[in-house]
Order: C-alpha cells, then structure tokens, then sequence
C-alpha cells in the first residue's frame, strides 16, 4: 500500500504509523468522573466497513499528521489530506 502525503508525494506503508479513527472527538467535560460519553470514548469504536477516515503519520518523512480516507474493504486509498487542514 502506498499513501500519497501531501507535503513529500507518494510514499511506502513502511514510512506510516497508524494512529486510529479519524472521527472520534474527545469528550469536553474534561473526564474528571466516569461518564457514557468517557465510556463510549475509551472502549466502543464501530466496525466500520467502506470508506473511513484514518489518522496516520509520517514518521519517516516530513513528520506530518494526515487524514487518511480509505476503503476498509479494499484497503484502496481514497483520498489523503493533511490533519491541520482537516481540523
């Protein structure tokens, strides 16, 4: 699989590491007590199947954070963006 960073071109998986969903947000309250929304957070993730929004980053190239859209199915790359632009 090769990923296309958007600052150093397409590069191998090797030069990734995989950081996680791309779609879960930190709950605000700031987690000083056990909530569902902590819950929920920390223990339960969907078992996504298509299209879904990856973080990555380029530990071997520019250090960048991107957002990776990939096709969990095919593990086609979709789309790739850099996290700051995303946010």
């Amino acid at each position: 699989m090769r990923i296309a960073c958007p600052h150093c071109g397409p590069r191998g998986l090797e030069e990734f590491l995989y950081h996680g969903d791309a779609t879960v947000r930190r709950p605000r309250d700031g987690g000083a007590a056990p909530t569902k929304e902590w819950t929920d957070y920390v223990y339960f993730r969907d078992n996504a199947n298509g299209p879904h929004d990856e973080l990555w980053y380029h530990s071997a190239g520019c250090h960048a954070w991107l957002v990776v859209r990939r096709d969990l199915a095919t593990h086609e790359i979709l789309h790739v963006k850099s996290a700051r632009d995303a946010a």
